[in-house]
This record gives structure tokens, sequence and C-alpha cells, in this order.
């Protein structure tokens, strides 16, 4: 199995969402066709989809069963600060996203690469952990709680990923946010994700070190693929 991967570079939040919601709903559109994939009329029966890799501009996401009041300001203090807001159709709560962060958007028929949409978001937290375990971080899960945390067992987790996944017909969209070097005190200004007993934290605040974002993605790319059993390919 195969997926292509296109590096966005630096994109505003709803351009990318849009292309986003371009690939999976042409990929929806051929699972509603006919399920079975036919070389000629379904495209490459191997292709499982597309891999997005981008930073944005600051900008915050709630998911649609999130809680307005976890963000902290209101929209004027936000545009002040040249950040944006969406409201979205992703799972979880409100988050960050901004320059220093990787964000990866697969859009994947989970159907083809055999797995479901929990064994998925597992795969997603897996390929961080070994990613972050790259920099000399030991990282984990917290139950009940999606993303990847550092200290995960202690008083105060700190959260270095978050996770948040669309899917309709085994196809996904959204995915994960990795802080790489990411200016933190962005997050102040909400509840991250909803919670109020849990701290925030980067790549760059755990080592000291400034990882190029290439490298991160180069890194992260190989693991996914690993993790999921599928070679992801730069789009030509």
């Amino acid at each position: 199995m195969k997926a292509s991967c296109q590096d966005l570079g630096r994109m505003d939040y709803k351009a990318c969402w849009d292309l986003q919601q371009e690939l999976f709903d042409a990929r929806v559109a051929r699972k509603h066709a006919g399920s079975i994939p036919v070389p000629g009329t379904d495209g490459d029966p191997d292709d499982a989809g597309t891999v997005l890799l981008v930073e944005h501009p600051p900008v915050y996401t709630l998911g649609k069963s999130g809680h307005a009041e976890n963000l902290l300001v209101n929209q004027e203090a936000l545009e002040a600060m040249g950040a944006q807001f969406f409201h979205i159709d992703r799972g979880g709560d409100i988050t960050f996203h901004g320059p220093g962060q990787l964000v990866c958007y697969p859009i994947l028929d989970l159907e083809r690469l055999g797995i479901g949409l929990r064994e998925y978001i597992e795969a997603l937290e897996e390929a961080v952990i070994r990613t972050v375990a790259e920099y000399g971080i030991a990282a984990g899960r917290i139950a009940g709680a999606s993303g990847v945390w550092i200290d995960p067992g202690k008083a105060r987790p700190r959260k270095i990923c978050a996770i948040g996944v669309r899917s309709s017909r085994y196809v996904t969209m959204h995915g994960f946010a990795l802080n790489v070097t990411t200016d933190l005190q962005w997050f102040s200004r909400i509840n991250p994700c909803g919670f109020t007993d849990r701290g925030v934290t980067s790549i760059a605040a755990e080592t000291g070190l400034q990882p190029p974002m290439q490298e991160v993605k180069q890194t992260v790319i190989k693991i996914l693929g690993t993790v999921l059993q599928c070679e992801i390919a730069e789009a030509p």
C-alpha cells in the first residue's frame, strides 16, 4: 500500500482546510461509487491517499464537541494578536496552530490500510512517540485523552502533540499537530484541548534543541509509513 505526501510549507488555515476537504470529498465519492477498487475506474487500488504537511500562521481551532469557554480571550483580542479562529468538524476541543509546529493531515482510506479508526489514532500517536524519541524525549499516552504526552503518569503532564480526526466511510481528514519550536505563549490564551490541569510543551522546550522543520517532517513521514505499513512518497 502507498500514499503520496505533499509538503505545503506555510499555508493559511482556511486554504489548507479547503484543500483537505477537496481531497476528502473526492475519495469519499469514489467509495460511494463502489467499495471495490477497480483499476481504471477507481484509480490505483494500492493508493491509500494523501498526507499533507504544513505550518500555519497563528490560528485557534475548536472541534465540533469543544467548549467555547476554553478560549480565554475574545475575538477582538485574537485579531489584535494576529491570530484567527475557526470552529471545525474534527473531534476534540480547542487547540492552537502556528509557526514552529508541524501539522500533519492524512487523508487516507483506512479500509485500504486494513485498520479501524481507533487503531488509526493509536498509529498517529505511536508515530509521534517514536519521532520525539529520536530527540531523546520519552513520551506516552494518557487514557481518555488523545494526543502524545510527556510525564503522562505524573501530576501535571505536558502535551507535545494534539490529535483530532474526522472520518466518513473510513476516509480520514484533520490529523495531528506536533510542537517543534512553537512559541508556547500562544497556549496561554486557551485551555488546551479543554484541560486546565495539564501543560503544553515542545521538542525545543524539552531539549533546548532547535531541530530544522524539514528534518522533523522527514522523520515523521518515515516513521508514519512504518507504523501504517504504507509507503509514503513525495508527490511528483
